[in-house]
Parts: C-alpha cells; sequence; structure tokens
C-alpha cells in the first residue's frame, strides 16, 4: 500500500522554510500560476500557500503585475522623476 502524498490542487504547498526564489519560481510554474516571474520572495510563497483559493492568488498575481508595470514607462518620464 503506496500512500500518495502529493498535495491536492485544494491544499497549499509547504516548502522548506530557506526555499530560494528560483524554486518557489519553479513550483509555481509548475503549478500554473500565470506571470510568476514578476512575483517576489514573499509573494510566490503566499501564492503557494492559498494555492487553492484562486481569488487571493489572482489578487496577489495582479498587484505585482501592476507594480512592474509601473517600473516601465517613456525615458522622458523617468528623468523628471530623478531630477
Amino acid at each position: 500500500m503506496s500512500a500518495d502524498n502529493s498535495p491536492s490542487s485544494k491544499e497549499g504547498i509547504i516548502l522548506h522554510a530557506g526555499a530560494s526564489r528560483n524554486e518557489l519560481m519553479m513550483t509555481a510554474k509548475e503549478r500554473g500560476v500565470k506571470n510568476y516571474r514578476v512575483l517576489n520572495k514573499q509573494e510566490l510563497s503566499d501564492v503557494l500557500k492559498n494555492i487553492g483559493d484562486q481569488k487571493a492568488v489572482n489578487a496577489i498575481v495582479a498587484g505585482a503585475v501592476a507594480r512592474w508595470k509601473s517600473g516601465w514607462g517613456k525615458k522622458k518620464d523617468k528623468t523628471k522623476v530623478k531630477a
């Protein structure tokens, strides 16, 4: 009798405390998380803990995407901010 210990899609994924961002990104990719590349380490951890709650995952990813998009702009706009 072999027990299947893999987490279901409704359960959070528990990774060891010292998991690197790369490990978290690969796990998120395997789980089908969209835009996992723009998530920081804390957001990746939160997404993987809440993988069964799609609304929570979407909210975290949307916030990260908005933050990422805000970093892009015209060169003129960026130089005004720096000056």
